[in-house]
């Protein structure tokens, strides 16, 4: 397994890499589609580093799909600080002894500095008229967001479905079954994270739809101008926390532990606040999330512990080996 880990030495003030030896060093293991945040909030952290301690710092960032990445971190990748995009997560390390099991707590909005919900890019003009999660299971569309076996991005997409038609037939189970088996059924290809679901849809161009976090749906429209991709906020989604921490046992290792704290501090910082709304995340910031609020539209949004009682629970039902998911993922 390759897990891709890039970096530059970051000079406060300079905003480019240069050739000067960083005093100190930082790895952030992250989920698949935050490299163009991370490339953002890296240089702004250094800044504010250095001008706090005289000392320049490297930062260097790993990708891939959530779930993917924590198995990793287990099997020896040194992560100093873990941003994801699910609890388990995060849980996984926690059980796994690298991180303290209250992990939640150490951190305000339970250790997530921002958050997002499954949203949809279709092509442009909209050509098959796409509004909500009842269009997705038409016939004539296919749609493309990556495997939930191995993204987390993806498991959001599946919970998000779930909710809604939940939503839609009065929480009746086994409609919610039916009307997920028919989504899937209309993705024609499964990536293993958004990254790779992302280029499918834009470069290679398969299907009509794409259903990513809503924050990525604004960067790949922007990175793609030229083709015209236009953002769509269903009715309904499920809020997608965005957890953080310092990895404990590696941060104590690496003498890291004050540096991994900041640096984790500085995305609830106003200035880190305003970066995320600028790439599209919703923000606990007051004044970041008004002077953005043209990027987020209104939406009913439901939490997994409203909707599928806890991260837990739905591990356990939907997710582990046997589980819903299982039941219907009829083409993986």
């Amino acid at each position: 397994m390759k897990h891709a880990v890039f970096g530059v030495v970051l000079a406060a003030g300079l905003g480019f890499a240069a050739p000067v030896l960083a005093q100190d060093k930082l790895l952030n293991v992250s989920y698949d589609v935050a490299r163009e945040l991370f490339a953002a909030i890296n240089p702004a952290f250094a800044q504010k580093w250095k001008a706090e301690t005289g000392r320049d710092v490297t930062i260097d960032q790993s990708h891939g799909g959530s779930s993917r990445q924590a198995r990793a971190i287990l099997e020896g990748l040194p992560a100093d600080v873990v941003t994801f995009n699910q609890v388990t997560d995060i849980d996984v390390l926690a059980e796994g002894g690298l991180i303290a099991k209250d992990w939640r707590d150490r951190l305000p909005n339970n250790a997530s500095p921002y958050y997002s919900l499954p949203a949809f890019l279709v092509r442009e003009g909209n050509p098959k008229n796409i509004r909500d999660w009842s269009d997705l299971v038409r016939d004539d569309v296919k749609v493309v967001f990556p495997n939930p076996k191995t993204s987390g991005n993806a498991r959001y997409t599946y919970l998000g479905a779930y909710a809604f038609a939940l939503d839609q037939n009065g929480g009746d189970e086994e409609k919610a079954q039916e009307f997920v088996k028919k989504l899937f059924s209309n993705v024609p290809v499964f990536d293993t994270g958004g990254r790779a679901a992302t280029t499918t849809f834009a470069e290679r161009e398969i299907g009509d739809v794409l259903i990513t976090f809503e924050a990525e749906t604004g960067g790949i429209a922007r990175e793609y101008g030229d083709k015209g991709f236009e953002r769509v906020t269903p009715s309904l989604s499920v809020m997608a926390d965005f957890p953080v921490s310092v990895v404990d046992e590696v941060a104590k290792k690496n003498g890291t532990e004050k540096l991994a704290a900041d640096y984790l501090d500085f995305l609830y910082s106003a200035e880190g606040q305003k970066i995320l709304a600028e790439h599209f995340y919703r923000v606990h910031d007051e004044a970041a999330a008004e002077e953005f609020a043209e990027n987020f539209p209104e939406v009913k949004l439901v939490t997994v512990d409203d909707v599928f009682g806890g991260w837990e629970k739905a591990q356990a039902e939907h997710f582990a080996e046997g589980g819903i998911l299982d039941s219907v993922f009829v083409n993986q």
